[in-house]
């Protein structure tokens, strides 16, 4: 059954992860996860891309298709990329592509200065959730963002006015314990931790991260499957058996009638082209 919105509860510990192609959103979707975030990490993990400012509405669009289409049960969220909501307008008509190709709700950067692009949005019946402390897209290095008072005033205030603009969630990303905390226990929509600690109301970790198939395992992650190791080591059977002769055999392929192939040797002769063919 499709999970929605008003399931994501404080009180259900509401687990995320990312999914950008049709393999990996059909794993997590069986596994039961309630949230698929069709990230713009989808650069960096998957396209290659320098950071996450390089990927277009037209990346988003296409891997959030995929994923789409494999999915069930899982809510599925969308990340606006870089530029696709720089005034309340564009962000309107990005957003209604986004629910057009299959997304539950959409995922924006920021807080305040985002305030307008997230009313018209609710106010067209488009899912909002925010994302504060570190912002991706900013460009800047990954670092925890709130350990100064000013800083942490401004996540506090930027919280409330995503919540009041009627956002369903937020994403705290790099946030301090303690202040994680502090949002988390002040809102009554539910928060979503990635490196910021365990008191928050979900969890979201990228899939390539948990599943060891990123370059390096990260502080706020924890490797759940060796993929890397384990992948390599079966294409290196897979390279030993073709080398070795051992596969395919012909349990891997299919036969014709023998009448069928008599009659083709036969043809081939009566075309003079037995000599040039090899049976």
């Amino acid at each position: 059954m499709k999970k929605n919105i008003s399931q994501l509860t404080k009180s259900n510990s509401i687990t995320m992860i990312t999914a950008y192609d049709y393999p990996t959103a059909y794993i997590a979707d069986q596994s039961g996860i309630d949230t698929i975030l069709v990230g713009d990490s989808v650069g960096v993990t998957v396209l290659g891309y320098d950071s996450v400012s390089m990927v277009t509405m037209k990346d988003m669009i296409h891997h959030l298709s995929a994923v789409r289409r494999a999915v069930e049960s899982a809510l599925i969220i969308a990340d606006m990329p870089i530029g696709s909501y720089k005034s309340p307008e564009i962000a309107l008509k990005n957003a209604k592509r986004f629910m057009k190709y299959g997304a539950d709700a959409i995922k924006m950067e920021g807080g305040q200065e985002i305030i307008k692009q997230v009313k018209i949005l609710i106010k067209n019946q488009i899912p909002v959730c925010g994302h504060l402390g570190y912002l991706p897209q900013s460009g800047q290095q990954p670092s925890v963002i709130g350990k100064s008072l000013s800083s942490a005033q401004k996540l506090i205030l930027d919280a409330l006015c995503l919540q009041k603009a009627g956002a369903f969630m937020i994403v705290l990303e790099l946030v301090p314990i303690e202040l994680a905390k502090i949002i988390t226990n002040m809102l009554h929509i539910p928060t979503i931790g990635i490196g910021a600690g365990p008191y928050c109301d979900g969890q979201v970790q990228v899939f390539h991260d948990i599943m060891g198939l990123s370059p390096k395992l990260y502080k706020h992650s924890k490797l759940y499957f060796k993929g890397n190791i384990a992948l390599i080591n079966a294409i290196k059977k897979y390279i030993k058996d073709v080398k070795n002769k051992k596969f395919p055999t012909i349990k891997n392929a299919s036969n014709i009638d023998k009448k069928v192939v008599i009659q083709i040797k036969n043809w081939l002769k009566a075309k003079n082209l037995s000599k040039k063919a090899s049976y």
